[in-house]
């Protein structure tokens, strides 16, 4: 099994940074994916952006730009890197880990970290 923990989230003012981290934990060997999602009340959990075992990354429209994610394959951590936040990237930040043995994929998220933007 594969434990997430989330930290960095909090309240900041539009334009401002935040950095997400998450650190997975247990049996991490194996894992070819991590990224993060958020979710909105009433809305699908949608992909912002994610990381490959060889460094290939992938980002929503709306963060392009904006965001940046990175890995420390040695800590088994992931970051997101958030500039430029606006009132609309409030919402509950997600991160997931996926990790592939003998040809099947296994899934694991962690309890999502809140992101606040307001004056």
């Amino acid at each position: 099994q594969v434990q997430l923990v989330e930290s960095g989230g909090g309240l900041v003012q539009p334009g401002g940074s935040l950095r997400l981290s998450c650190a997975a934990s247990g049996s991490t060997a194996f894992i070819n994916f991590m990224g993060w999602y958020r979710q909105a009340p009433g809305k699908e959990r949608e992909l912002v952006a994610a990381i490959t075992r060889d460094d290939s990354t992938i980002y929503a429209d709306s963060v392009k730009g904006r965001f940046t994610i990175s890995r420390d394959n040695a800590k088994n951590t992931v970051y997101l890197q958030m500039n430029s936040l606006k009132p609309e990237d409030t919402v509950v930040y997600y991160c997931k880990a996926v990790r592939t043995v003998s040809g099947r994929e296994y899934n694991y998220w962690g309890q999502g970290t809140q992101v606040t933007v307001s004056s």
